[in-house]
């Protein structure tokens, strides 16, 4: 994802500035250690379920103030440093957007996304 490009198409749509106070995005990338033990990660298998992730989005688009999310979760092996998963949450005000972003995160990471990481040696 092009995240300046992908702002850039969303403010061109009807209704943004009407609408949106405020854009926070999410940019998960692979850590090189372990969060359970700071082992040494030397990969990152990645399975997301997109339709989980889809049902979740229509879920947070219908709270008070959001104007759109745009989720995209990638699928694959991937080493340190690579994006996995990227959410953006525009809508009016923080107040609204900040709980939207952070309990979507949640959810998508517990429900939607299957990762295994693979130790160096």
């Amino acid at each position: 994802m092009d995240i300046s490009q992908t702002i850039k198409e969303l403010k061109s749509r009807p209704g943004f500035t009407d609408n949106v106070g405020m854009i926070l995005i999410h940019n998960g990338v692979v850590r090189n250690w372990s969060r359970k033990d700071k082992a040494k990660v030397k990969a990152l298998e990645v399975i997301p379920n997109y339709e989980m992730i889809e049902k979740l989005r229509l879920e947070y688009l219908q709270y008070e103030g959001i104007f759109d999310i745009i989720i995209e979760a990638f699928s694959g092996t991937f080493l340190p440093g690579d994006d996995l998963l990227y959410i953006i949450v525009a809508g009016d005000i923080r107040e609204n957007i900040k709980p939207v972003l952070a309990k979507l995160l949640d959810r998508v990471k517990a429900e939607a996304v299957n990762k295994k990481e693979i130790l160096t040696d």
